[in-house]
């Protein structure tokens, strides 16, 4: 944002250096980025965050001066002559999309002489990097750059219908802007149009059919508050960026809006010269009224560390235009009433912040306008802050493990938008068969629904990688999905993981997650046949009878339905079940001292019986000298085991903490084992 310090002076007595003005509003949160003569004047270049539109203007500037030299801030008045005419007779308004535009002034003027602006007019815009025009024009530039809020000028004679409509643009519709190229508007853009044809693109730029020139007699201002994401997404998709749209990108005041249009009325008066039509054609909403801060004074020696006498207090949030409202238990009803911190400390007050403000919301955002204003400077540097030590909640913790362990076993986190676009969001439904919930906005172009599975999102990823000849595409995302419910909408937190290992690879990963989580936790598989996935190696998982998730492999059809190469696993699992059992207490196991026995069995069982019912029943009878379980092949041959028949091959390795174990105690749990596979799978030992 640059500012002309010729220009500042009419706002606020100058009484500093420049050298110190630039000091002092960077102490306060206005960086200075540099300097610049420009003739007679100085061009002061500051960085504005995205968070203070307010000082997007000189007006603004001014009154962060004011407040930080404790001066006068003078504001000129805007009461421009009007004549009898009205306004309504002249012009109408109209308002299709006011999700776009919220509000949209209209004034006329008639009879102006459009020509040169006078020298002081167009040395500010100079000193500012804005070339004069002409003198309607440049007053709209400088309205602009005085208050922040954007404008614009149409040649009035050249509206068709002696109407404004506001709305969408139709298919396929174009305008030749005043930079006189041509652009293609989307239909979910805002266009200023007349009776036939666009004549502005809303926010953004106005159009060559209607621009002021030296033939133009009469002049309508127009004054609007835009939604701030369409302005944003116009600018970008037509690659149009204009200091309206900077503006309207950061939202503009909407109590200034009519101002900004009377005092671009009145210079219009008083440099071309035309008559006023009387009134203005207001349309849209107001915005509804904002309630009062509490502030407890007691906070700011709790947070700052040093005493600020109240009535300090009072003068600095006065003067940035916060309103006082009294002490807060004779606040108005409604609003927030809250005792003071400690049982001698004075009662809080309720102060009502400026329109201009949209960023003070809360206490604390009051908090730091004092410690801004009154000087961090004056915050010594040993001054003891109270500080309470802060702890990771239960669930943190949780995904805490589950990044450590994912990490560590080679996979990447990614990132991904929420938002898909409808096939994507059907493409999935292991958790719900309903409708995916759709939003009226788009994140990206066609992502207008909300995921009901991470997993679309991953294999776009998945696919992206593959584009790139990536090796290795090992994947992993933790986020939330969006269920569609008879109220209000689910929110599940889910762990998503795309790979390229093996299925049972993979399996064998979720098993080692849930032991990190909680070691005593048994994961168990069952039989799945969910789409795009290979029924012969997917499964849902369980803990303790509760669904947990799904892993399988993608199937010919699903890897060629995501344009894949190679072959790919996919996993799903919910987090809340890991949230509730999860043992985050550290434990201490000593290292073993006594060696492990090991066991190799081959069990034969009828096809339908699935290695995961067979490791159940080992985990469940193994005892508490059973260390492990490992799946080695699967053995298939009519001849020799019979029709319909297979084996599992695997071996257990059993350690006790109290001594070596001989043969016939580890010959006594794997006959256990034996057994019990016998009993509920009719399994049968192989010699």
């Amino acid at each position: 944002m640059l500012i002309s310090w010729n220009w500042l002076q009419q706002y606020v007595p100058l009484t500093m250096s420049p050298r110190e003005l630039e000091e002092r509003l960077m102490m306060a949160g206005l960086n200075h980025e540099a300097t610049h003569e420009v003739g007679d004047d100085l061009a002061i270049d500051l960085e504005v965050t995205s968070n203070r539109p307010d000082c997007l203007g000189h007006i603004g500037i001014a009154r962060e001066v004011s407040v930080l030299w404790d001066s006068a801030l003078t504001i000129p008045a805007a009461r421009p002559a009007e004549s009898k005419t009205r306004v309504e007779d002249l012009i109408r308004v109209r308002i299709e999309c006011p999700d776009l535009c919220s509000r949209y002034t209209a004034r006329i003027i008639r009879g102006v002489r459009v020509g040169p602006s006078p020298d002081w007019l167009a040395k500010r815009l100079a000193t500012i990097g804005i070339a004069s025009i002409n003198n309607v024009v440049d007053i709209s530039n400088y309205v602009m750059m005085e208050c922040g809020q954007p404008l614009h000028t149409f040649d009035y004679a050249r509206l068709a219908g002696a109407e404004i409509v506001v709305r969408h643009p139709l298919a396929e519709e174009a305008i030749e802007a005043i930079d006189h190229k041509t652009y293609r508007l989307d239909p979910e853009m805002c266009a200023i149009a007349d009776a036939r044809v666009p004549v502005a693109i809303g926010g953004v730029m106005g159009g060559a059919a209607t621009e002021v020139n030296e033939a133009t007699r009469e002049v309508l201002i127009e004054a609007a508050a835009f939604d701030p994401i369409s302005i944003r997404t116009t600018a970008r998709r037509l690659i149009l960026q204009s200091d309206s749209s900077y503006r309207f990108e950061r939202r503009v005041d909407a109590e200034g809006i009519d101002w900004a249009s009377r005092r671009c009325a009145a210079l219009i008066l008083e440099i071309a010269g035309g008559e006023l039509a009387a009134g203005v054609v207001d349309v849209g909403a107001m915005r509804a009224p904002r309630e009062p801060i509490v502030l407890r004074l007691s906070q700011l020696k709790r947070i700052l560390g040093i005493e600020v006498e109240a009535d300090i207090v009072r003068r600095i949030l006065t003067a940035l235009g916060n309103v006082e409202q009294g002490e807060g238990e004779k606040g108005r009803e409604g609003s927030l009433q809250l005792s003071p911190l400690l049982p001698n400390s004075p009662a809080p007050q309720l102060f009502l912040p400026p329109s201009w403000r949209r960023d003070l919301s809360r206490e604390i955002d009051l908090i730091e306008e004092v410690a801004r204003i009154h000087g961090y400077d004056k915050i010594p540097e040993n001054v003891r802050v109270p500080m309470a030590a802060s702890s990771r909640c239960r669930e943190d913790r949780v995904v805490g493990k589950i990044r450590t362990l994912l990490t560590a076993a080679g996979f990447d986190e990614v990132l991904t938008l929420s938002a898909v676009d409808e096939a994507s969001a059907r493409a999935v439904q292991a958790w719900t068969q309903g409708d995916p919930l759709r939003s009226q906005t788009p994140i990206i172009r066609g992502a207008d629904h909300l995921r009901t599975s991470l997993v679309p999102s991953l294999l776009g990823v998945r696919r992206t990688n593959e584009s790139l000849s990536n090796p290795v595409i090992e994947l992993f995302e933790i986020a939330k999905i969006y269920l569609p419910s008879p109220g209000l909408p689910e929110e599940w937190w889910m762990l998503g993981i795309s790979s390229g290992r093996p299925y049972a690879e993979v399996k064998g990963v979720f098993e080692s997650l849930v032991a990190k989580v909680n070691p005593k936790l048994i994961l168990v598989a069952e039989n799945a046949d969910l789409p795009l996935l290979d029924p012969n190696a997917s499964c849902w998982l369980t803990l303790d009878g509760q669904l947990l998730g799904y892993v399988g492999q993608l199937s010919a059809a699903g890897q060629k339905q995501n344009d894949l190469r190679s072959p790919a696993v996919v996993a799903e699992l919910k987090l809340a079940p890991l949230f509730e059992r999860a043992d985050l207490i550290p434990q201490y196991a000593p290292l073993p001292t006594f060696p492990a026995v090991s066991r190799d069995l081959n069990l034969v069982v009828d096809e339908a019986v699935r290695w995961a019912q067979i490791a159940t029943t080992v985990h469940r009878n193994g005892g508490p000298d059973l260390e492990s379980l490992d799946y080695r092949d699967t053995y298939r041959d009519a001849n020799r085991l019979g029709e319909g028949k297979k084996s599992f091959l695997f071996s257990i390795s059993l350690r006790s903490q109290e001594g070596t174990l001989t043969s016939q105690q580890a010959d006594s749990v794997r006959d256990c084992i034996v057994a019990a596979c016998h009993h509920e799978h009719a399994a049968e030992l192989r010699a």
